[in-house]
C-alpha cells in the first residue's frame, strides 16, 4: 500500500456487507503486507497483534479491526479502515497511513480504554478542507487531513485533558486540543502541540 493512493471509485462504493465481512473481525492474513521496524520504544509490542476501536459519529459505522498480525500489517483490515475514516462528505477514500492508526492503537492502550475511539474527522477531500476553511479559522489550508495523515477523536467517558497529555507524551506528532468542541487532533507530522 502506497501512502497516498486513493482507492479507485469500485472501492469507495463498498457495499456495507463487506465492510462488516472485512472490518468488523478483521482476519489475519499471511504474507503480503507491509512490515514496521521495531523501535525500542515499541520491541514489547512489536510481534503482539494490533487492533483498532473506532466509531465514525457521522456515518455511524464502527470497526475493530486487527489490523497488525506477527509484525505485518493486514492489507483487508487496513482498507476497511480507510473506508471508516473516509471523507464522510463526499464518500472518497484515502490510505489513512499507518503510522497514524499505530499512533490510535497506542493512544488506546496508553489510557487502557476499552470503549472505540469517536471519530470527529479523519480523511477530507481537498474541496472539504476547502469549505470548512470558508467556514473556520481552525482549518490549516495544507491540512494533514488531506493526506491521511490526521484524525480528530474522542473517547467517551475519558477525560479529555487526560486523553490529551497522554498523546503529547507519546510525541508521536502533533496533538491539539479543543475543549470546546470536545476533540482532540492527533497527526503523524512534526511533534508539536497547541
Amino acid at each position: 500500500m502506497t501512502d497516498g493512493m486513493t482507492r479507485h471509485d469500485s472501492e469507495a462504493a463498498m457495499p456495507r456487507r463487506r465492510l462488516l465481512q472485512l472490518g468488523l473481525a478483521a482476519v489475519a492474513t499471511t504474507g503480503g503486507g507491509m512490515t514496521l521496524a521495531p523501535g525500542a520504544a515499541d520491541a514489547a509490542l512489536y510481534s503482539l497483534p494490533r487492533h483498532v476501536k473506532l466509531h465514525n459519529l457521522h456515518t455511524g459505522e464502527k470497526i475493530d479491526a486487527e489490523y497488525w498480525v506477527r509484525g505485518q500489517y493486514v492489507p483487508d483490515a487496513l482498507h476497511a479502515i480507510d473506508w471508516v475514516l473516509r471523507d464522510h462528505y463526499t464518500d472518497e477514500v484515502r490510505t489513512i497511513h499507518p503510522r497514524l492508526i499505530d499512533f490510535i492503537f497506542h493512544l488506546h492502550t496508553k489510557v487502557g480504554a476499552t470503549r472505540p475511539f469517536s471519530i470527529v474527522s479523519a480523511y477530507r477531500s481537498p474541496t472539504t478542507n476547502a469549505r470548512l476553511r470558508r467556514n473556520s479559522s481552525g482549518v490549516a489550508r495544507n491540512s494533514f487531513h488531506m493526506y491521511g495523515k490526521a484524525v480528530d477523536l474522542r473517547l467517551d467517558g475519558a477525560n479529555l485533558t487526560h486523553l490529551c497529555r497522554t498523546a503529547r507524551n507519546m510525541r508521536a506528532g502533533g496533538v491539539g486540543f479543543y475543549p470546546r468542541s470536545n476533540f482532540i487532533h492527533c497527526d503523524v507530522g512534526p511533534v508539536r502541540q497547541w
